[in-house]
């Protein structure tokens, strides 16, 4: 189970948790979509159609960024694809409202991001890390993250115990925990914090972070988008590792 050097482990790896709102606690500005709606919201831009890099060619908060990525592949695969709803935890991470009134993520802090959860995921034993996504669009991705960097993966519903009950069969002691989405996989995220373990969550502009200790600012609804930052995840935290990064996008991505 996680103790006190899990923090210092998010200090090793020189995360930046800027301080929570100072109303933290308090009702996002939006009524928080059930998961059903949110995922029905997001269907129609997963693939970032019609509606794709001409109309939002502004996503980049530091215009200067070194992408992991050309930040075209990022727009194609809408990773900067937020909702229609805002939360006061997000609104750091939001670059810009499109006219169809669906918020844009800042891409450059969405790369940003994935490079420091590899750092941190990298002082942890690959077994020790738990991957849980409940989303349809993030199991597949989430296993093959799970399987490329050794990690352990429980995707599809999430057995109440498995993190807080060592009676049920299932029941494991990771180090670490990294979710799709902290409203989908809020039990998941409320085992972790429970029994304190730290959480890495791929977050939209709806959700809420108090209970997330490094958000992964994307979205992460659509098929492609979890497809991209699960390979982008995986590859760097094997470089971390010292091993040799050998998955291709196409390793990742959930067939329709």
């Amino acid at each position: 189970m996680a103790d006190d050097n899990d923090r210092e482990g998010l200090d090793a790896a020189e995360v930046e948790l800027e301080d929570a709102p100072e109303d933290a606690e308090a009702e996002p500005e939006t009524e928080e979509p059930t998961p059903e709606d949110d995922e029905s919201a997001t269907d129609a831009v997963d693939d970032d159609g019609p509606a794709g890099p001409a109309m939002d060619d502004d996503v980049l908060g530091d215009e200067e960024a070194d992408l992991l990525i050309p930040v075209e592949d990022y727009l194609q695969a809408g990773v900067h694809i937020g909702t229609q709803q805002k939360t006061k935890d997000m609104e750091r991470f939001i670059h810009r409202v499109r006219t169809d009134g669906l918020y844009v993520l800042d891409i450059a802090q969405t790369d940003d991001r994935i490079r420091t959860a590899a750092d941190f995921l990298a002082n942890y034993p690959p077994e020790q890390i738990l991957v849980a996504s409940s989303r349809q669009y993030g199991r597949y991705p989430a296993e093959r993250f799970a399987e490329a960097i050794g990690a352990q993966a429980r995707t599809g519903r999430f057995i109440p115990g498995t993190l807080t009950n060592p009676q049920y069969a299932g029941y494991i002691e990771p180090d670490v925990v990294v979710v799709t989405d902290p409203i989908g996989d809020s039990q998941v995220v409320t085992e972790a914090i429970t029994v304190g373990i730290p959480v890495i969550a791929m977050c939209d502009s709806n959700n809420s972070t108090a209970n997330v200790d490094l958000v992964v600012p994307t979205n992460n609804k659509g098929r492609k988008a979890l497809s991209v930052v699960y390979w982008l995840l995986a590859n760097e935290t094997l470089d971390r590792r010292g091993a040799e990064p050998s998955f291709a996008l196409s390793d990742f991505e959930t067939e329709i």
